[in-house]
């Protein structure tokens, strides 16, 4: 496909032609971000919530949500990573950027992107059940279709997908794809033709 690129910053900026489909249209994501930003706003009602992203990829997600989330919030982020340069987890975790303030008392709502394995999001949850806040549960864009190394508990589910590589909507193959408006499965020769796994 690209048989003189050698890294990804050099493939063309061509994203149709990256999908092998789209998954998930851009109306499909901003009318069932409005539904769990509904069903949020009603199970916390009188409550104070706070939204935490997981960086980078629940970035654009949060934001949306946030948005129809109809309740006094605060937002932080932190950002945790289990695969350091490879595209492989090392099955180590480590938190690379810590929330900004303490948590203890508050209702938590850890925001995520997409839930594969589970190995980083129970990572997360033991980490911030420590803290003493008064509630956490998870809100998942996308659930993969997987058995999974460890079970954790997801109240809020966007979509569920095929165990495929995705990208788009804040998803990343080596940084790129974040800004597409659409969740799509990238064809595997865009990968395999930089000599990285996607996996």
């Amino acid at each position: 496909m690209w048989k003189d690129v050698t890294t990804v910053a050099d493939m063309p900026w061509n994203p149709d032609a990256d999908m092998a489909e789209v998954l998930i249209t851009e109306e499909q994501l901003a009318a069932r971000v409005a539904e769990l930003g509904a069903q949020i706003t009603a199970d916390y009602a009188g409550e104070r919530l706070l939204l935490l992203g997981v960086l980078k990829g629940a970035v654009l997600f949060l934001v949306d949500l946030a948005r129809q989330i109809k309740l006094s919030l605060e937002i932080d982020f932190m950002a945790i990573s289990s695969y350091g340069s490879s595209t492989k987890s090392s099955g180590i975790v480590r938190i690379l950027k810590d929330l900004e303030s303490s948590v203890e008392g508050q209702h938590i709502l850890v925001v995520e992107d997409i839930v594969d394995s589970g190995l980083t999001l129970d990572y997360l949850l033991r980490s911030l059940a420590a803290r003493g806040p008064a509630s956490i549960k998870v809100c998942g864009l996308l659930v993969k279709e997987r058995t999974r190394a460890l079970s954790v508990p997801i109240a809020y589910t966007g979509f569920t997908v095929p165990d495929k590589f995705v990208v788009g909507y804040g998803l990343d193959y080596a940084e790129r794809y974040r800004n597409l408006p659409y969740i799509g499965v990238l064809r595997p020769e865009v990968y395999r033709d930089t000599g990285r796994d996607a996996s």
